[in-house]
């Protein structure tokens, strides 16, 4: 999701994203294909991983 994205979309929902939220949507926008994974400590997210899959056809 770009910025501006999600601008509109904290507008919308009337509530603004914690960092850690606006780090999942955005490696979520950027991913074509692969896997996010999240950490989490104590309920709290400590970490995103992401791992972008590429396959290239001979």
């Amino acid at each position: 999701m770009t910025d501006e994205k999600l601008q509109r979309a904290e507008e919308a929902s009337g509530a603004s994203f914690s960092e850690p939220i606006r780090a999942v949507l955005d490696a979520l926008a950027k991913l074509r294909f692969g896997a996010i994974q999240l950490t989490v400590h104590e309920g709290k997210l400590v970490q995103v991983d992401v791992t972008e899959r590429k396959r290239f056809t001979n």
